[in-house]
C-alpha cells in the first residue's frame, strides 16, 4: 500500500522491468564467459569421464583375484605393465596379473578394480619385499602383495559417472561463474551463446557538480553520483558509458542524452534534475527525445523518480529505457538497488528468479522512524564475530544497527552508505520500528 499520489515499489519496478529487454546474443569462447548470461542451453559434447579411469594411484586388477586375500594370506599378483595418464592402455589384465596405473589413467581391458598402492607391498624379481604402502613411483615391481579383498569397481570412476554427452549443463538465463566455466570446458564445449553485456550510460547533472579533483569554487561540490552509479552499473554486469556532468541547461542535457543513444546504450541513467524545481530540466530533455513519466514513488529515501524511453538511433530493437534518479547520492544509490540493478540484470539475460537481492532476516538494535506510507530502506551494519562472519541469534536472524547512527540515515550522508553492509526494509504500513524488531535484510556487495 502506498500514500496518496505515490506509486508502489512494485508498480514502479514492474514498469521498468517491462521495458528492459534482454540484449542480443553472441557466441564467445568458453574461457571468456565469466559473468555472462547464457542465451542458449549449453550441452555436453562428451561424457565425463569419457572412459573408465582410476581414482587412485595403484594397480588395475581383477577383483576376483583378491577375494580370499587377508593380512595373513595376501594375494600375490604379477605386474605385467603400467598405464600413464593420457596414454591409451595397450595391455589386457588377465587373472593373476596387475598393471600399475596412475590417477586419471584409463582402465585397461580385463581389469574391473584398482587396488590403491597403500594397500599393497611391492616385490622385486628376487621376491624381496619393499616397504608396504610406498608411493607408486620408481622402478616397476615384479609382483605385488594385496593385503585384503578389493570390491569390483573399487577405485574406478565409471564412464559418464559425472555427466553424459548431450546432457544440459547450463540452462538459458544462468550466469556463468568459474565453476561453470570449468564444467563446460571439461565437457568439451569450446564456445557458448551468451547475451551481450548491456551498455549502460550514466549522466550526472547539476550546475554545482564538479568532477572529483577539480576546483570547487565558491559553490561547487564533487560529483559522487557519476562515479558511484558507474561502479554500481559495472558491478551489476554492464559495460558503462560515461556521459560526464551536464549543467542545468536543457541543450547540454539533451546533447549528452543523444550521445548515449549514439553509443547504442541499452539503458541510460540520469542522476539529479528529476524533481520539479526551476532548474530541473531532465524531464524536458527526455520528452524531447522520447517520452517520460515523472513519478513520486512510495520509497524512502528517493521519492522523486523519472522513467521514460527513447527510440534507438542505431539499428532496430526495443526503445531504450531512461531512469532519472534523485540527486542526493544516498537516494540515488538506494533507488539504483531497488529499480536499476534488477533492470540491468534483466538486460543481461538473467531469469526472473535471479533479478533481485536474496532476502535475509535481521533484528535491528536501533529504533527507526520513517515517513508515513513509504517503504524505507535503512542503511545498516551487521554484527560480526572475530572472523568477520555475520552473527546470528538462535532463530537465525542477523543483528544489525544503523550505519552512522540515526544521523547517518540522511539522504546526503555518503559516509554512512559506505559503511553499510545492507539495507533493512521497513514496510509502508509501519511508521515507527522499536529496537529488537525483526526486519527483512538486503545484503549489499562488499568489495
Amino acid at each position: 500500500m502506498s500514500g496518496p499520489g505515490l506509486r508502489s515499489v512494485e508498480e514502479a519496478r514492474s514498469a521498468i522491468l517491462a521495458a528492459a529487454r534482454p540484449t542480443p546474443t553472441e557466441v564467445i569462447a568458453t574461457t571468456d564467459a565469466q559473468g555472462r548470461v547464457v542465451g542458449q542451453d549449453v550441452t555436453a559434447r562428451t561424457s565425463l569421464p569419457p572412459w573408465p579411469n582410476s581414482a587412485m594411484d595403484g594397480y588395475a586388477i581383477q577383483a576376483a583375484d583378491t577375494a580370499r586375500a587377508g593380512t595373513d594370506g595376501p594375494a600375490r599378483l604379477e605386474i605385467i605393465g603400467e598405464v600413464r595418464a593420457g596414454v591409451a592402455p595397450d595391455i589386457t589384465v588377465c587373472a593373476g596379473g596387475a598393471v600399475r596405473i596412475a590417477t586419471g589413467a584409463r582402465i585397461p581391458d580385463g581389469a574391473d578394480a584398482v587396488v590403491p598402492v597403500e594397500d599393497t607391498t611391492p616385490l622385486d624379481h628376487a621376491g624381496i619385499a619393499g616397504p608396504r604402502g610406498r608411493d607408486a613411483t620408481g622402478p616397476l615391481p615384479a609382483e605385488i602383495l594385496v593385503h585384503g579383498p578389493v570390491t569390483p569397481g573399487g577405485s574406478i570412476r565409471a564412464e559418464g559417472s559425472d555427466l553424459r554427452a548431450g546432457q544440459t549443463l547450463v540452462a538459458v538465463g544462468t550466469a556463468i561463474g568459474a565453476a561453470l566455466i570449468a564444467l563446460v570446458a571439461g565437457a568439451g564445449v569450446a564456445a557458448v551463446t551468451v547475451h551481450r553485456r548491456p551498455r549502460v550510460a550514466v549522466l550526472a547533472t547539476g550546475d554545482e557538480i564538479r568532477a572529483p579533483g577539480e576546483p570547487l569554487g565558491p559553490a561547487g561540490i564533487p560529483d559522487a553520483n557519476g562515479p558511484g552509479l558507474r561502479a554500481l552499473a559495472a558491478a551489476a554486469g554492464a559495460d558503462v558509458i560515461d556521459l560526464g556532468i551536464a549543467t542545468d541547461i536543457l541543450d547540454d542535457v539533451l546533447a549528452r542524452l543523444r550521445r548515449g543513444l549514439d553509443a547504442d546504450a541499452d539503458l541510460i541513467i540520469v542522476a539529479g534534475g528529476v524533481s520539479v524545481g526551476p532548474f530541473d530540466v531532465v524531464k524536458a530533455a527526455i520528452e524531447t527525445i522520447g517520452s517520460i513519466d515523472l513519478w513520486r514513488v512510495a520509497v524512502q529515501p528517493g521519492k522523486p523518480f523519472a522513467f521514460g524511453t527513447a527510440p534507438r538511433r542505431i539499428g532496430a530493437g526495443a526503445p531504450v529505457p531512461i531512469v532519472g534518479l534523485p540527486g542526493n547520492p544516498v537516494s540515488g544509490a538506494v533507488t539504483f538497488e531497488i529499480f536499476v540493478r534488477p533492470a540491468i540484470r534483466r538486460l543481461s539475460g538473467r531469469g526472473d528468479t535471479d533479478l533481485f537481492r536474496p532476502v535475509d532476516r535481521a533484528v535491528i538494535h536501533d529504533p527507526v522512524t520513517k515517513g508515513a506510507g513509504r517503504r524505507a530502506f535503512v542503511r545498516v551494519i551487521a554484527d560480526r564475530d572475530a572472523t568477520g562472519a555475520p552473527m546470528r541469534d538462535a532463530t537465525g536472524r542477523v543483528g544489525v544497527r544503523l550505519a552512522g547512527g540515526a544521523a547517518g540515515q540522511g539522504s546526503h550522508v555518503i559516509s554512512a552508505l559506505a559503511l553499510a553492509d545492507g539495507l533493512a526494509v521497513i514496510p509502508e504500513t509501519v511508521d515507527e520500528v522499536a529496537a529488537g524488531t525483526t526486519v527483512d535484510l538486503w545484503w549489499l556487495d562488499r568489495a
